[in-house]
């Protein structure tokens, strides 16, 4: 299967299970944790401290993202 095949049939039936359950809300809450764990997402602040970095640096150097009006660091090599 190819990628984008395999992204739409994804994308096609979490939309479907979505619409369908009454409260879908913890099961997304599930998906977004799973998926920054794949990320390894962590705050600026958060990745400094557990690197011993400097906010700045980590700013400067680090593959950041905005998610939710906050910055995060991907991290996932």
């Amino acid at each position: 299967m190819q990628k984008q095949e395999f992204e739409r049939r994804l994308e096609v039936n979490l939309h479907k299970y979505v619409m369908q359950v009454d409260d879908p809300n913890d099961f997304l809450i599930q998906i977004i944790e799973l998926i920054g764990s794949y990320l390894n997402l962590q705050t600026i602040s958060d990745y400094a401290k557990d690197h011993n970095l400097s906010y700045n640096g980590v700013k400067k150097c680090r593959n950041i993202i905005t998610l939710f009006n906050t910055k995060f660091v991907i991290d996932n090599k």
